[in-house]
């Protein structure tokens, strides 16, 4: 998932070679991605009222399919 990701940010910001996604997995299980990048990048990132990274969210977790493995984005400055 963690290049799936990669790929989908990288093609929606100017700067893509700023791009980080570090994965973790928090104490209830949810795995956790941490995306750093070009600060004028984080707008686009986020989107209008958080739109680009909810649907960012909503494939990650169609792409899981039933495997019940949550996502949770965080987008760090």
């Amino acid at each position: 998932m963690k290049e799936v990701l990669e790929h989908i940010l990288k093609g929606i910001v100017r700067e893509p070679d700023r791009i980080t996604v570090t994965e973790a997995v928090d104490e209830n299980g949810n795995m956790v991605f941490e995306i750093s990048a070009a600060e004028e990048d984080v707008g686009q990132i986020i989107g209008k009222d958080g739109r680009t990274i909810k649907s960012i969210n909503v494939l990650l977790n169609a792409l899981a399919g039933s495997s019940k493995e949550s996502f949770i984005l965080k987008v760090v400055r």
